[in-house]
Parts: structure tokens; C-alpha cells; sequence
């Protein structure tokens, strides 16, 4: 028999729709690997050199190299501490994971929402710069993220920050690496966090949800692009029996004793399933999730068209969820610190594939 073809794809918002054409080359769909350096030789990183990372005097900018993991390369932090703020006060820090598909990108890829939050609650960002696949397949991006947040934990109140009151947050591929330092930081019993912010994480390298065939040749990351992406990850261990939660958090079976998180995806694109189902999942180990299922939202929607009504509507949940989420911390009892000493192994394996 042949195969039963997926059913048509959800419609595209029309106030997004208006943009997916004319914009080309920058939205399409079907990436391949031959296709990465160009990606990463791209308009958008001169673009980002641009990008105002005080936000017109509202932060002070900071690059700090911090150590790696052990034999590995030094991980780049961007600090940015808010101006006007009592130092004598220690701020929330929302640690920031870049997106671009595991193969490109830096840290100021996408640093603009979390300022934009920082700027509205108070709160110091740090944002980490990982080693990109192929030419550094997992475990080395998550290393990197790993190593980075210890690093946060262990100097926050240097940098202005409050260590009880971590929120880790990313989009897309950095989604992905968030979700996955959550189960990291459980498993390794490291440095409490209080939330997860993942927005259209990058799941689940099976590539084979109804949504990832609805969207195949369709929207701005389709099957194609995330095929490119996660084999740039894992090479020809993609979609097999042996990959690591720690890669790919969809092949987490125990999602129990996570932070709590917010998850949101567009319902016209690849990845709408396995946020979902992830978010799902949460709920029956018994832990919070909020998900939002954006109508007609293709991936990465609120980035590429930030004024269209419901790019607003989605951003002011994430501030929204936020300033909930620190407010319970505010009137709670202060988390549980443990002590970052040699227990906390930054090169303890994280490629297992039997962990959960």
C-alpha cells in the first residue's frame, strides 16, 4: 500500500502570511547541509552587530570567556546588567540559549526578547555562546550551555544577580538545548533554576510527527531544514535507538522533577507536536506547564514579524508568565542552594543514551 499522504497544513495567520513570500530566502524552507556555511555567512549576524544590547543606556554590556568543560574550548558569556537598578539589590538572571538550528548563530541571536523582559521586570541576562554542529556534534553544544550556567550559578551575585531566582530560557534549537540543561541540571543534581521558558523548541530528532509532514516544503523550518539540523547534531545516530535525552529531550521517559515551564508553538509549523506532546508529558509526571498553540503561527513568527497582532499577543504571554513566575518566588520560600563544588562535574557524560 502506499503511504497515506499527510493531511494539508494548518493556514498561516494572514497578517504573517503577507511576509512568508516576499521574504524570500531568509523564510524558505528545504535547507539543506550543503547550504549551512551560507547560512552562517548570512545578513542576518551583520545585523546583529548592530543590535543595540544596552537598549539606549538601560543596560551595562559585558563579554566575559568563563571556563568550559574540562579539555574543551572557554565558553563566551554576554552579561548585560540593568543601569538603573539599586546594586545593593540582587535581580532575577534569565539565562539565555541562542537558536539556529544547532549549526549557526551566536550570543546575541535572538538576546533581544530576554532584554526586552529584563528591561520591564529588573533582571540581569546572560546569554551563552555554545560550539555549533556539525564541526562540534553533541554532547559539545550542551556541554557549553552546562558549563556556562554553573558558571552563573557560581558568580551571580558578582554580576548583579540573585542565584535562588534562575530562569532558563530559548527559542528554537536553543529551546531545544534549555529543555535539555533542565534535565541535565536534575539529573545532576546541579544549581537550582525556578522556570524553563522554551519557545518552539527543538525537540525531537525523529522528524516524523503529523505536523513535521504537514510542513514539509511548507513555512520557514520545515522537515527538510530540521532533518539538516539534527543530523549536523548527531550525524547518522539521528532517529535511532541510541540518542540521548541530553541531545534530543523528546526521548526523555521521565520528565518528572523539572522546573516549572512555559511552551508555545505556532500550529502551522514543524515542530507544533512534539511541543505538545512535551508539554503533555510534563503534566502527567505531575509537573506545571503552560503551552500556548499559536493559530496560523509559522516558526520563529514573533521574531521575523514582531509588530503583526499576534507576535504581540505571544510575546506579552512570555513577559506575562515571567513576572507570575517571579512573584511566586518573591512570596515563597527561597529554593534550596547547593553548593557548587567538585560534585558538580561539568564533564560527566551526557550522551547516555539509557538516561531517561
Amino acid at each position: 500500500m502506499p503511504p497515506v499522504p499527510p493531511p494539508p497544513p494548518p493556514p498561516f495567520d494572514p497578517e504573517l502570511a503577507a511576509v512568508l513570500e516576499p521574504a524570500g530566502e531568509v523564510l524558505r524552507p528545504g535547507l539543506t547541509a550543503e547550504e549551512i556555511p551560507a547560512v552562517r555567512q548570512g545578513a542576518c549576524l551583520e545585523l546583529l552587530e548592530l543590535l543595540d544590547l544596552t537598549m539606549g543606556g538601560a543596560f551595562e554590556v559585558e563579554d566575559r570567556t568563563v571556563p568550559g568543560p574540562e579539555g574543551a574550548p572557554d565558553v563566551s558569556l554576554l552579561i548585560c546588567r540593568p543601569t538603573f537598578t539599586d546594586p545593593a539589590v540582587p535581580l532575577p538572571v534569565i539565562y539565555h540559549t541562542h537558536g539556529g538550528g544547532m549549526f549557526h548563530g551566536n550570543n546575541r541571536a535572538g538576546v533581544d526578547g530576554p532584554l526586552a523582559w529584563a528591561r520591564e521586570l529588573g533582571a540581569v541576562v546572560v546569554s551563552v555562546e555554545y560550539r555549533l554542529a556539525p564541526e562540534h556534534p553533541h554532547p559539545a553544544p550542551v556541554d557549553d550551555v552546562y558549563a556556562g550556567l554553573l558558571w552563573t550559578a557560581g558568580h551571580a551575585e558578582e554580576i548583579g544577580g540573585d542565584p535562588d531566582r534562575i530562569v532558563i530560557a530559548g527559542a528554537s534549537a536553543g529551546g531545544g538545548l534549555t529543555a535539555a540543561l533542565a534535565l541535565l541540571l536534575r539529573d545532576r543534581q546541579g544549581p537550582p533554576v525556578i522556570g524553563q521558558l522554551l519557545m518552539y523548541p527543538m525537540l525531537d530528532d525523529r522528524n516524523d510527527t503529523v505536523s513535521a509532514h504537514q510542513m514539509a516544503g511548507v513555512g520557514a523550518w520545515d522537515r527538510t531544514a530540521n532533518e539538516t539540523g539534527w543530523t549536523a547534531l548527531l550525524g547518522d545516530r539521528r532517529g535511532g535507538p541510541d540518542v540521548s535525552p541530553y541531545a534530543a529531550p523528546a526521548r526523555a521517559t521521565d520528565l518528572s522533577g523539572l522546573p516549572p515551564a512555559f511552551l508555545d508553538v505556532g500550529s502551522a509549523e514543524t515542530f507544533r507536536d512534539e511541543v505538545v506532546d512535551y508539554a503533555s508529558r510534563i503534566w502527567r509526571c505531575g509537573g506545571v506547564a503552560e503551552l500556548h498553540v499559536w493559530p496560523g503561527g509559522f516558526h520563529g513568527f514573533d521574531g521575523f514579524v514582531p509588530h503583526a497582532a499576534l507576535s504581540r499577543t505571544a510575546r506579552a504571554s512570555h513577559l506575562d508568565w515571567l513576572r507570575r513566575l517571579l512573584c511566586r518566588q518573591d512570596t515563597s520560600t527561597p529554593a534550596v542552594r547547593r553548593p557548587l563544588d567538585a560534585s558538580l562535574n561539568t564533564n560527566a557524560p551526557v550522551s547516555t543514551p539509557s538516561d531517561h
